[in-house]
């Protein structure tokens, strides 16, 4: 498993930006992806960005040409670069990462047991 400590959360103006970051440590090398979603109170968490071990990358349509994710070389962290914030950006943000097969012997348990974790969420608050 590894364990997700993030980052970079807090009060912002409409029109702002604010990087938002997640470092991931334990079985890094069996990342297979990471990536960070947002929930509202009574809402679904959902995804906002994603980017996997093999460089493909996905974005909610809400935060296309708004929000960025970026991947360092160790794979071990994952940055989301929030521009032009609105205030229904406002949200927790989550970091999830997934573990599972890499081809890496050390990582056989998570062949047919693949898992995900998830950081403890950080506040985005945007005002109008």
């Amino acid at each position: 498993q590894v364990r997700l400590v993030e980052s970079g959360g807090g009060l912002v103006q409409a029109g702002e930006s604010l990087t938002l970051s997640c470092v991931a440590s334990g079985d890094i090398n069996c990342l297979t992806a990471m990536g960070w979603y947002r929930q509202v109170p009574g809402k679904k968490r959902v995804l906002v960005a994603g980017a996997t071990k093999w460089g493909v990358i996905s974005y909610a349509d809400s935060v296309k040409g708004q929000f960025t994710i970026y991947r360092d070389k160790a794979d071990n962290i994952a940055d989301l670069q929030m521009n032009s914030l609105k205030p229904e950006d406002t949200a927790t943000y989550y970091c999830k990462a997934k573990l599972g097969n890499v081809g890496r012997a050390d990582c056989n348990q998570y062949v047919m047991n693949p898992r995900d974790d998830w950081g403890q969420g950080t506040q985005v608050t945007v005002s109008s």
